[in-house]
């Protein structure tokens, strides 16, 4: 059985132990968002934390207290941020580290992994093998194997950010945690709820891993088919026994957000608040901006739990960002296949003030009158209304055109 007060002194005992390695990152008041939506919310950046998110606390918590038992060498099973906290743990207590991520892993993080020392070991093609992997390695070579989320030392390691939260700002009303395996909920709701437990603690999921979610309703722990989501970070199957347990007894409510409010999330925080956020650390400013959590007159502290987003995923995210705003779209247009046409048509986008980046033209359409070229226009505009009188102008002048998907 969970002891929650034994608890609560290790997660005191466990900032003790780790304050010297980490960055206490003060909250961080976002105007922005603030007057948004006419509430007070700061912002607990574990994004700007060593390794790029909360993370290295718990693995480093769980090295420092086992010191003797991990000096053969520690072993854990993560694709992503867990991976990282384990290696740059070990690097910094010079204990070998072993990190076994699945085949599929991308190969920044196979190396941002690497280059803090760890041996990195390729194996299976979901998390779950990579896992049973880490497992079997830990009992035939003797290793430390680390939890990412159902081991008591991590849960009071990723516990120091509500200590850290507390110790700064008393007057809190809730506290919003992404939640995927739920270690992070469970040390943060510990120690709140012990301190102040009119503070109300709300997890958020992604809808497509909503494992806690899900297992909140039924009253146990269930197995999810399948995790898809941008919020990788917490792309999680199954809870924890224990965080399960906690979640029960502390955390207040349990919501969902798509991966659509996900991704509009990651860009209103690079657009309007100049941060970097992957999408688990993005999904407790996704329930704000889509009315599910009532901020209004309050205080509220959003957990940005991560940072460590593939480039490529944020280009993705922007690209929707634009088009999901009005800001990008594509307008199609059959055009007379004669000197002029293509001029005449750039001619009045331009009067418009849209700006063209891209055009394509497709000669040989079945659906084409003879004489006649599919022109598509990739073009930059100032929201739907533009788009709209884009459209409205172009048909004015005889030109065919509508908007491309």
């Amino acid at each position: 059985m969970y002891n929650y007060n034994i608890m609560y002194r290790e997660i005191i005992n466990a900032y003790e132990r780790i304050k010297g390695f980490i960055k206490n990152i003060p909250l961080y008041y976002s105007n922005i968002f603030s007057e948004l939506k006419d509430g007070n919310i700061y912002l607990k950046l574990e994004n700007l934390q060593r390794t790029g998110s909360f993370k290295i606390r718990g693995a480093l918590n769980c090295m420092l207290k086992n010191a003797e038992i991990c000096r053969n060498g520690v072993i854990a099973a993560s694709a992503g941020n867990h991976a990282q906290g384990v290696a740059f743990s070990a690097k910094i207590l010079n204990i070998p580290a072993t990190i076994v991520m699945p085949e599929i892993t991308p190969l920044i993080k196979i190396m941002n992994t690497s280059k803090y020392g760890a041996k990195v070991i390729l194996h299976g093609k979901t998390y779950d093998d990579a896992y049973n992997k880490a497992v079997e390695l830990s009992k035939k070579e003797g290793l430390f194997f680390i939890h990412p989320f159902e081991n008591e030392d991590v849960i009071a390691g990723q516990g120091t950010i509500g200590y850290e939260i507390l110790n700064e700002l008393t007057e809190i009303d809730q506290i919003l945690v992404p939640i995927g395996g739920g270690g992070l909920i469970s040390g943060i709701a510990t120690y709140v709820k012990h301190v102040n437990p009119d503070t109300k603690i709300i997890g958020i999921q992604a809808d497509n891993a909503a494992g806690m979610y899900y297992s909140h309703m039924r009253k146990k722990v269930v197995t999810l088919s399948s995790s898809a989501t941008i919020a990788e970070g917490i792309a999680v199957k199954r809870v924890g026994n224990k965080t399960f347990e906690i979640c029960e007894s502390y955390v207040d409510d349990v919501i969902t957000v798509s991966d659509d409010e996900i991704a509009y999330a990651i860009l209103q925080l690079i657009e309007q608040s100049k941060l970097v956020v992957e999408g688990a650390g993005a999904v407790g400013i996704a329930a704000i901006l889509s009315n599910k959590v009532n901020v209004k007159n309050k205080n509220t502290i959003v957990i940005i739990s991560g940072g460590n987003i593939d480039v490529n995923l944020i280009s993705r995210i922007i690209n929707k960002g634009m088009v999901t705003t009005g800001r990008y779209c594509q307008i199609m247009v059959n055009v007379k296949d004669m000197p002029g046409s293509l001029s005449a048509i750039t001619g009045i986008i331009a009067s418009l003030q849209a700006n063209i980046l891209d055009i394509k033209h497709h000669r040989f359409d079945a659906n084409l009158p003879v004489n006649y070229t599919k022109v598509i226009f990739d073009l930059e505009t100032k929201g739907f209304n533009h788009i709209e009188k884009i459209i409205s102008e172009l048909n004015k002048a005889g030109f065919e055109a509508r908007a491309n998907g």
